[in-house]
C-alpha cells in the first residue's frame, strides 16, 4: 500500500521520540521534517517496515536513523555477554556513504547511550575486529563486502538484530552486491522478527522480488523531488566530442561555481579532465575507481572543506558524497538513463538553496534527451556553447587550502585543540580557520589560502597540546 506524507506531522516534535533524540535534532537546527522523513516516520514508529523510494537530497538519512535509535532506545540493551553484537544494521554500497551515514548517526546519537560503529574496506580488519570486542555495538554502519568477511570469519553474530536498514538498494544492485546481502540476510532474524527498512532511487523488477523476500507487508513511500523550494535549473549544450573538455573550461568560465561537480563516464576521462582543469589554473581533483581508499578520503576532504573548486567524479564513486553547498553540477557527458541524470543534478540545489545543472549533449545523445525532457517541467533550456568565454578572466582557485597534521583521535586531539593551537600561539583570526575533520591518526584542517603558508610555519614551530606535530599543506 501507498503511504502518503503524513499530514499535520511536519515537525520532529509531533512525533514520540525520545528526550535525548529530540535534543540531538534540535542540535543540529532540524525542526521541521522533509516529505520523505514524515511518512517514513509515520510508518516505521508504527513497527511497520517500509520501502523508500527519493533521490538524494530528500533527508532519506536522517529518516531512518531516527526511525533506527528510537527504535534502540525503546527496548532494553544486552547484557556484557552480547557485548560487539550489533542491534542494528545499515548497509550501504561504498565507504563514503557508510562513513556518512555513520558521522549522521553520531551526531543524532551525541545525548544517547548508543554506540556507532563502521566495517569497510580499506581499513586494518585486526583493528576493526579489536574495537568491536572492547565495546558495545548498537548500530553497525557496513559495506557487504566487508562485513560479510567479519560474519564468515564468525567474527560478528547478527541474532540480536532488531531494525535492518539496505540504504541505496538499487546502486548495490547494479554493483552486483546482491548476493552478498542475502548471505548477510540469512544470518539475520527472520523477517517479522526485526524491522526492515529498504531505500532507493529506483525500482526495477529485480529490486522487487528482493523486498518480497526481505520485507512483510512494507509501507510504501515515494518522493519524487527533494522540495519544490529547491528549484534546480538546468541548461543543455549541444557539442561536438572533441570539444567537451574546452565546453566545460567554458562552463566554469561563464559560471564561476565553486564548488562543483563535473561527472564523468569513465575513469580516464575523470583523471584527464582533472589534469587538463589543473593546466588551465583551475583546482581541480579527481575521484575514480583506480585510486587508493586514503587518496579518495584526501580528496574528498579537499572537497568538503573548500579546497578544491571542482571535483570530477564517475558515477560509482560520487554516490555516497553528501557535501552541502555544492554551486553546479556539470554533465561532461549525459547520463545513460533518467534516474542517473536525476542522481547527478540532485547533488546541487540542496536545503533550499537554488542549483544549477548544466549538461554537454553530443549527437549521438541527444536519443537520452528523451526521458530527461518528459521528467523535466516544461521545455529544456538550451544554450550556445560558442557564445560563452574560452577560459575564465581570473583562476578559479579555491578559497581554502588544507593542512595535514600527524596527529587524531588516537593522540587524544580535537577540534578545540587545533582552534586553539591556530588562534593562539599561531596568531591567525578565527574566520581564517575552516572545517577541523579528525580521523584516528590524522586532522585536516582548511585555512584561508593567504594564510595557509603563516598557520603551517607557526605550527610546525609551536606545539599542541604540549606536543609537537609533523604538519605539512595538502
Amino acid at each position: 500500500f501507498q503511504v502518503p506524507p503524513a499530514e499535520g506531522k511536519s515537525r520532529f516534535h509531533d512525533f514520540p521520540l525520545p528526550d535525548s533524540l529530540m535534543r540531538a535534532i534540535q542540535d543540529q537546527g532540524f525542526s521541521y521534517c522533509t516529505p520523505i522523513q514524515a511518512a517514513v516516520l509515520g510508518s516505521t514508529l508504527r513497527g511497520h517496515d517500509a520501502i523508500g523510494r527519493a533521490q538524494t537530497g530528500t533527508g532519506k538519512t536522517a529518516a531512518f536513523l531516527v526511525s533506527t535509535i528510537t527504535q534502540l532506545l525503546e527496548t532494553p540493551p544486552p547484557d556484557e555477554r552480547f557485548m560487539g553484537e550489533p542491534r542494528a544494521l545499515i548497509i550501504a554500497p561504498t565507504r563514503e556513504l557508510v562513513m556518512q551515514i555513520a558521522s549522521d548517526a553520531e551526531g543524532l546519537t551525541k545525548h544517547c547511550p548508543l554506540n556507532v560503529m563502521t566495517f569497510v574496506g580499506g581499513m586494518d580488519l585486526d583493528k576493526q575486529l579489536k574495537q568491536l570486542e572492547q565495546r558495545y555495538c548498537d548500530i553497525l554502519v557496513a559495506t557487504p563486502g566487508r562485513l560479510l568477511d567479519f560474519c564468515n570469519r564468525g567474527e560478528v553474530h547478527l541474532d540480536l538484530l532488531e531494525v535492518l536498514v539496505l540504504d541505496e538498494a538499487d546502486r548495490m544492485l547494479d554493483m552486483g552486491f546482491i548476493p552478498q546481502v542475502r548471505q548477510i540476510i540469512r544470518q539475520t532474524p527472520r523477517k517479522g522478527d526485526r524491522q526492515t527498512l529498504l531505500f532507493s532511487a529506483t525500482y526495477p523488477p529485480s529490486l522487487a522480488q528482493l523486498t518480497g523476500d526481505l520485507l512483510r507487508d512494507p509501507a510504501q513511500v515515494k518522493v519524487e523531488r527533494a522540495s519544490a523550494d529547491s528549484p534546480i535549473e538546468q541548461r543543455f549544450y549541444e557539442i561536438e566530442p572533441e570539444q567537451r573538455f574546452a565546453s566545460v573550461l567554458r562552463l566554469l568560465a561563464a559560471n564561476r561555481p565553486q564548488p562543483c561537480i563535473a561527472f564523468c563516464h569513465t575513469r580516464q576521462q575523470c583523471q584527464e579532465l582533472a589534469d587538463y582543469l589543473g593546466a588551465e589554473g583551475i583546482s581541480a581533483q579527481a575521484l575514480h575507481g583506480d585510486m587508493e581508499q586514503r587518496e579518495r578520503d584526501q580528496v574528498l576532504a579537499l572537497f568538503a572543506n573548500q579546497s578544491c573548486s571542482v571535483l570530477t567524479a564517475t558515477d560509482v564513486a560520487a554516490r555516497g558524497i553528501d557535501i552541502a553547498g555544492v554551486a553546479a553540477v556539470i554533465n561532461v557527458e549525459l547520463a545513460a538513463d533518467p534516474a542517473a541524470h536525476t542522481h547527478r543534478i540532485g547533488r546541487s540545489g540542496r536545503a533550499g538553496q537554488p542549483g544549477l545543472a548544466l549538461s554537454l549533449v553530443a549527437p549521438r545523445e541527444l536519443k537520452r534527451l528523451r526521458p530527461i525532457e518528459e521528467n523535466h517541467q516544461g521545455p529544456l533550456q538550451w544554450g550556445e556553447i560558442e557564445q560563452l568565454p574560452e577560459r575564465p578572466e581570473q583562476p578559479l582557485i579555491a578559497p581554502m587550502r588544507t593542512l595535514a597534521v600527524a596527529g587524531g583521535r588516537k593522540d587524544k586531539l580535537r577540534p578545540g585543540d587545533l582552534l586553539g593551537a591556530l588562534t593562539g600561539d599561531a596568531g591567525l583570526p578565527g574566520d581564517a580557520i575552516g572545517k577541523i575533520s579528525i580521523s584516528d591518526f590524522q586532522a585536516l584542517v582548511a585555512i584561508r589560502r593567504e594564510q595557509a603558508k603563516q598557520a603551517l610555519q607557526r605550527l610546525s614551530d609551536g606545539k599542541i597540546k604540549g606536543r609537537r606535530f609533523k604538519v605539512r599543506l595538502i
